[in-house]
């Protein structure tokens, strides 16, 4: 019954432009129109993010991918066994989400979530208006979600226990430091793929909706010029660039026109689960990751 994939992310705003220029001029994705917003495209899939016209600015859902209708018959199952609603979407709906069939429900902390199953591919290559070669993606996803988690707990049994998730890491983040800051708590969740986590669950309420998403690219100079593209653009930079203790990614992070950020790194490790041992971290990067979160 595992979820198999981050197959795209859905994202609400008041101004397509800005999304088209920061998608195509700084992530380095490809922008089509689709119904008063865009999709931006990054490999052979038709999009993976959805950005839809709308009154404010947010994150709206993300897209989780089971292998094949058999795991979603039983996943969905299983969800609606333990009593979670879920909402069928019409074939309508999920023509355009480019899948065959999804639900929508959400997790115990709100987070909104499209599951679904079918994987349609677009006949032309993938060709970056930003000379990005390409992504890190195919059967690993899009990349990964850090969801708000105010029902930490509730919320990472939901993932391992009803969609399959395993744990790959934990750790605590210390705001004011000191004996009496009890930290907040952080879980980093695998699905059926070798990405470190395609989900993780961070202790505190964002008001954009997502802590952050990852895109995933080839190699150092590809994260380098992404940084030298956000810098030029204005972009917000929220993090300098730095290595990861516990998925080993190196990366910086910038601030999106929907208010979350978005982590663009490169050499995540892709673990054997079958010879995995989950680690608790008491560190967040072995260097870098200066963080500002201003702007």
């Amino acid at each position: 019954m595992a979820i198999r994939s981050l197959a795209y992310v859905v994202v609400d705003t008041a101004d397509v432009e800005a999304w088209r220029a920061y998608g195509e001029q700084v992530l380095g994705m490809r922008a089509t129109d689709h119904e008063g917003g865009l999709r931006l495209r990054m490999d052979e899939r038709p999009f993976r993010m959805l950005i839809r016209k709308a009154d404010g600015e947010g994150f709206h859902a993300a897209g989780l991918a089971y292998p094949d209708k058999a795991a979603f018959d039983r996943g969905i199952a299983g969800l609606r066994d333990a009593g979670v609603a879920v909402e069928a979407a019409s074939e309508a709906e999920a023509k355009d989400r480019h899948v065959v069939e999804f639900v929508r429900c959400a997790d115990p902390s709100g987070n909104r979530l499209e599951i679904g199953w079918g994987r349609v591919v677009d006949g032309a290559p993938f060709a970056s208006p930003a000379g990005v070669p390409e992504f890190v993606t195919g059967e690993m996803g899009m990349g990964h979600v850090v969801f708000p988690a105010t029902k930490l707990a509730e919320t990472r049994a939901f993932y391992i226990e009803l969609l399959g998730f395993g744990d790959s890491d934990e750790m605590r983040v210390y705001m004011q430091g000191g004996p009496d800051d009890p930290g907040l708590g952080m879980h980093f969740l695998h699905c059926d793929n070798p990405r470190h986590h395609t989900v993780a669950l961070a202790e505190f309420p964002v008001p954009s909706g997502l802590v952050h998403m990852m895109v995933e690219v080839p190699d150092l100079d590809d994260v380098g010029r992404a940084l030298d593209r956000a810098k030029a653009a204005n972009v917000h930079i929220s993090s300098s660039l730095g290595k990861h203790m516990n998925d080993k990614m190196v990366s910086f992070y910038m601030r999106s026109p929907g208010g979350f950020d978005i982590e663009y790194g490169c050499g995540g490790i892709q673990p054997d689960w079958t010879r995995f041992t989950p680690t608790i971290s008491i560190k967040e990067d072995e260097w870098g990751h200066q963080w500002d979160f201003g702007g």
